[in-house]
């Protein structure tokens, strides 16, 4: 089941721009836009983390952070801001967040703190996959066959977690460049055959389809 992460953020375009990126990452995103609509979902009992803006029209995410706490002192929370002060960090951190990052800021960079932060909280849900004879550590982002490591570049770790964790599901070089490589991204799709087939040299057992004229499957 993915895990389910709310952002609250007033500026849409940055709000369905981080939407975006992290569902690249596998997760469930809900996103707000004003103060009230989160309101209405702090008792929601499957999310996992939540992303929010300081200034929120009349109010602001300090309020929001102490109903969130109020209801599950557990739960992680980010803070973003426009300004970058130290006396926001403070009263955030006093109220309880994990974490504070400051705008302009590069989704990537908030991708990587909130995984940081998801495998922290709740190390004991990424547990190793196995597909083909091959066992992956989520966690250490490693890949093993007979326990013995197999060197993956990034965008090849990507790539694999993206068929096993859909397997079955046939992807076109399109979605998958939408999912793996950057949103302004370029260059040709050849960069999917390419890499695929340097996964495939490296992990020749697993069942990966070619799909002609379309993408690929994992079988």
């Amino acid at each position: 089941m993915k895990k389910v992460i709310c952002i609250v953020e007033d500026e849409k375009d940055l709000n369905e721009l981080l939407k975006r990126y992290l569902e690249r990452e596998g997760y469930e995103v809900r996103n707000y836009f004003r103060f009230e609509e989160a309101e209405a979902h702090v008792h929601d009992e499957d999310v996992k983390l939540w992303v929010l803006d300081i200034m929120l029209d009349d109010k602001s995410g300090f309020d929001l952070i102490e109903m969130i706490k109020e209801h599950n002192q557990e739960l992680p929370v980010i803070f973003m801001s426009a300004r970058d002060k130290e006396f926001d960090r403070l009263i955030g951190l006093e109220k309880g967040s994990d974490d504070y990052i400051t705008k302009p800021f590069s989704p990537k960079e908030l991708v990587l703190r909130v995984n940081n932060i998801m495998k922290r909280m709740y190390k004991d849900d990424y547990v190793r996959m196995n597909v083909d004879g091959y066992e992956i550590d989520e966690h250490q982002r490693k890949v093993y066959l007979a326990k013995e490591e197999i060197e993956l570049t990034t965008k090849e770790y990507d790539l694999l977690c993206l068929f096993v964790k859909n397997r079955g599901v046939a992807f076109s070089r399109e979605q998958i460049l939408d999912k793996i490589w950057d949103v302004n991204y370029f260059g040709s799709d050849r960069v999917v055959d390419d890499t695929l087939r340097r996964l495939r040299k490296k992990m020749p057992e697993l069942n990966i389809h070619t799909i002609y004229g379309f993408g690929y499957r994992l079988g």
